[in-house]
């Protein structure tokens, strides 16, 4: 009988055709930038900041630090003496000699002689000049030197579903250094959206945003990062793009069905 037409001019086949296609481009639709994580609404309240001067570039102790500290009697003369009389060897031998010390959940690190001592929520300043005051029990004018050594960040540039981990080699390192070091600011990423996620006191995570895009914002670059810090660049989306690239396969394959059944109805002429 041939087609039947249902719209003017179009068989019954070609409507099926479209409205296999339509409902193609809306399952599409849902898997457009699902690569973009942390979505928070316009009216989103986003916790301030406290500080973004000197009280930001106070790096404190936190659960999970792991600690290397070295203990020296006299101030540490002894240990500068070694090196000055030509005692490399043995000096070097000596610093070799570190263990690693683990601040618990509870805030709590224990420590030789000591025993278990409460270090989370002090600088790295403090918690030295606190064991030195503790360990004078136990040495004449005791100095200590203190490190954490599994510092590190998590960083999403702003490019979807890339990301860094970032070691925190230096106490003092910056949002800006951080960015850096994982090869800044992605070209999909908004400079105006930058978010740092942080523990706060409670152990829950604090969200703050900064605009970065602009002069202003240098006094947020300068944030000094804490351990565990998630810093996420949010990605600019790019509906056209994904779209294409998803739709790409469906225009094609609909194109090679519409050509076969073109060739078919010729040669059934």
């Amino acid at each position: 009988m041939g087609d039947r037409y249902i719209w003017p001019h179009m068989p019954i086949h070609s409507k099926s055709l479209w409205g296999a296609f339509a409902l193609t481009v809306l399952a599409t639709s849902c898997t457009i930038n699902r690569d973009i994580m942390f979505k928070t609404p316009l009216d989103y309240q986003f916790q301030t900041f406290a500080d973004t001067g000197n009280a930001s570039r106070r790096v404190r102790l936190q659960p999970n630090d792991l600690l290397q500290f070295r203990l020296f009697a006299n101030d540490g003369f002894k240990m500068i003496d070694l090196v000055s009389e030509g005692g490399v060897r043995e000096a070097a031998m000596l610093n070799r000699v570190t263990f690693n010390y683990v601040i618990e959940s509870n805030g709590e690190c224990k420590l030789p002689l000591l025993g278990r001592v409460v270090l989370a929520g002090k600088t790295v300043r403090e918690a030295e000049a606190y064991m030195e005051e503790r360990y004078s029990t136990y040495y004449q004018r005791p100095y200590v030197q203190l490190l954490v050594i599994n510092r590190r960040v998590v960083v999403f540039p702003g490019g979807g579903g890339d990301a860094r981990v970032v070691p925190i080699e230096n106490n003092n390192t910056t949002l800006l250094e951080a960015l850096a070091l994982s090869g800044g600011i992605a070209k999909r990423g908004d400079a105006r959206r930058v978010k740092l996620f942080r523990h706060g006191a409670d152990g829950s995570r604090t969200v703050h945003q900064f605009d970065l895009s602009d002069i202003d914002g240098l006094r947020h670059a300068d944030i000094v990062l804490q351990g565990d810090d998630i810093i996420y660049v949010q990605p600019n989306p790019e509906l056209v793009r994904e779209a294409l690239q998803d739709l790409t396969p469906v225009i094609t394959l609909l194109t090679s069905i519409v050509l076969v059944i073109g060739v078919v109805r010729g040669f059934a002429r």
